[in-house]
């Protein structure tokens, strides 16, 4: 009976190989059109991704294909290979991290999270696998899963929110002028990136690009590097958006390739008391609102979708300023807070957001961004570090553009916070605490220098990038870590 199947299935996949090799040399008549690689993509997208990988190498293996569609082969491979990476929990294994909470799991319930997305899964070469993060995400998704983990772990005090609850009052006491900056915080940041041992030959050059603050932003000023490792480095001038500093290191066998980089920052809060008579109608010939309004695929589209979202969340207002507010606190009420899969795999992150109704601090954002933009109303991608004390972490925000006020910071995901106080609960949809590193004033920029090969993260830039003459170099491959000391 096995061996049936086996031959069945090698039966099966060399007649899709044999389809796609025929379809393949018919379109060589004409080398100038682009190979249409739309069957491996689907295969990829349906958990198909042995499949795919199969039908790839055929191809390579014909020698027929251009350095160009040879590159984006290996993209298409290469994202099956990420999803791998996020979906990799057996059945057997997410039920085993869940006992400890459900000893004897109803069958019914599980399911249910199953199809109401709170336990994402996918189907992978025919079998189901768990996202890495699916048991957390459970807890912050599902409110009767959650009720059982308190029971076990007891509930938790969100030391993150006391803090920014205590920030964020002493920043609007000490506004005296809606949009000057305040409680300036002086930082020295060690940023530490340690490629595996043996993750390439021996004496082979690693590229590495590490984030580095961004200038000329009234928030984030003396800026100091102090040392790299290695020595030798070049800093991305202050015109690229995603600001990096780029080192090269030879790997030595059995031992892991260690980069560095120390420098400081000062970083301050920002508070606007918007009102609407400083707000004034948009010059909509400006390059500040024509690059700032518009759709960039794939991530931010006019998908019909958004316009019956906008729609449903704004009726008939017409005011830039109660808009912002009105989809801040839709999605603040609406999408829960929940890690997320990397975006390298994630076509449209707002139409995710709007079907899962969960997502990080960037897919939160993006969102935002979509509807906002949707609308009229310029806003452009920030991001880089969060850097309070005890909860330094990659962090997404944005900047909302308001004629007569200027760029506004608003951060969708810190949302809207527990107080009485109306200036202090909405002070993240037009204010932004001091522990902040901008890295980032838009997402999706080339690096400097041009990496030859896709990104690990296509969009942001917070981690780094890593790669070497023989491909890119993905996050399973290396670790990253952030210290940082408050300095007087």
């Amino acid at each position: 009976m096995f061996l049936s199947y086996q031959l069945r299935k090698t039966t099966r996949l060399f007649i899709w190989g044999g389809i796609f090799m025929v379809f393949y040399f018919a379109c060589k008549t004409t080398p100038e059109k682009p190979f249409d690689f739309s069957g491996i993509e689907e295969m990829v997208r349906s958990g198909e991704i042995k499949k795919a990988e199969l039908l790839a190498d055929s191809l390579k293996a014909s020698g027929s294909l251009a350095a160009d569609n040879l590159y984006k082969l290996d993209s298409i491979v290469e994202i099956g290979r990420r999803i791998r990476v996020d979906f990799r929990l057996t059945e057997d294994e997410l039920k085993e991290r869940l006992s400890k909470y459900f000893p004897v799991l109803d069958t019914a319930l599980f399911r249910k999270w199953e199809t109401t997305q709170k336990l994402e899964m996918r189907m992978i070469d025919g079998e189901k696998r768990y996202f890495k993060n699916a048991v957390p995400n459970l807890f912050r998704l599902d409110d009767e899963a959650r009720t059982y983990k308190v029971k076990v772990d007891g509930s938790q005090v969100d030391s993150l929110d006391l803090f920014r609850l205590q920030q964020t009052q002493n920043v609007i006491s000490a506004t005296k002028t809606s949009g000057q900056t305040t409680m300036p915080v002086r930082m020295k940041l060690s940023y530490f990136v340690d490629a595996d041992d043996n993750v390439v030959p021996k004496g082979k050059t690693i590229r590495c690009w590490l984030p580095f603050p961004r200038e000329g932003n009234a928030r984030q000023t003396k800026i100091r590097l102090i040392s790299s490792d290695p020595e030798n480095n070049q800093i991305a001038g202050n015109e690229n958006l995603q600001r990096t500093i780029y080192l090269e290191k030879k790997a030595v066998k059995d031992q892991p390739t260690f980069f560095r980089l120390e420098f400081e920052v000062e970083s301050s809060a920002q508070y606007f008391d918007l009102k609407q008579e400083d707000i004034k109608p948009y010059d909509m010939e400006s390059s500040v609102y024509k690059e700032n309004t518009r759709e960039r695929a794939p991530q931010i589209v006019f998908t019909p979708q958004i316009k019956k979202l906008a729609d449903q969340i704004l009726s008939v207002e017409t005011n830039p300023l109660e808009k912002v507010q009105k989809i801040y606190q839709w999605i603040n009420d609406s999408i829960r807070w929940a890690s997320a899969l990397e975006y390298s795999i994630m076509p449209d992150i707002p139409g995710y957001v709007m079907n899962t109704r969960h997502g990080d601090c960037g897919m939160q954002t993006l969102l935002f961004m979509t509807l906002v933009r949707s609308q009229g109303i310029p806003a452009k991608w920030q991001s880089g570090w969060m850097l309070h004390p005890g909860n330094v972490n990659l962090h997404d925000w944005c900047e909302v553009y308001f004629e007569g006020v200027g760029w506004v910071p608003v951060d969708q995901s810190f949302g809207l916070q527990s107080s009485s106080d109306e200036k202090v609960r909405n002070f993240y949809s037009s204010g932004i605490d001091s522990y902040r590193l901008i890295v980032n004033d838009d997402y999706g920029r080339k690096l400097v220098p041009e990496k030859k090969f896709p990104r690990s993260e296509p969009y942001d830039l917070q981690r780094g990038e890593l790669e070497w003459e023989g491909g890119n170099l993905y996050f399973d491959k290396w670790n990253w870590h952030m210290e940082v000391e408050y300095l007087k």
